[in-house]
């Protein structure tokens, strides 16, 4: 079975046009940031996450097939990897995911190769 890592799981809670930004971003294992920017394209959706002083206010690129749970009245976002997982992810660097074919793969493929 294929699993789309840039799509939003069923089951999430995740509602079409809602505003993710500023929401709260739990790790399996703690809280890692607030969303500073996502995207609902279909097949290309993801949120980016300011980490603030966890990673030295490094931003990451997390594809949507990894969030678990969207939380709209406590504005929160769960996903299911760690913090050690997320920390060694692919760096983001601005939009390069959408101007780099390589890199949005190396990214996918990272968290594809997660899933579990």
């Amino acid at each position: 079975m294929s699993v789309n890592v840039w799509g939003y799981r069923e089951g999430s809670g995740r509602v079409d046009a809602l505003d993710l930004t500023g929401y709260k971003v739990e790790a399996a294992d703690g809280g890692i940031g607030k969303v500073s920017k996502h995207s609902d394209e279909v097949d290309s959706s993801y949120i980016v996450v300011d980490t603030g002083p966890w990673i030295f206010g490094r931003e990451v690129l997390l594809p949507a097939g990894t969030v678990t749970r969207v939380d709209a009245q406590g504005k929160t976002i769960h996903v299911d990897r760690t913090k050690d997982q997320i920390k060694a992810a692919p760096e983001f660097i601005g939009d390069r995911h959408a101007e780099d074919p390589a890199y949005y793969s190396r990214i996918g493929g990272y968290y594809g190769n997660l899933l579990g």
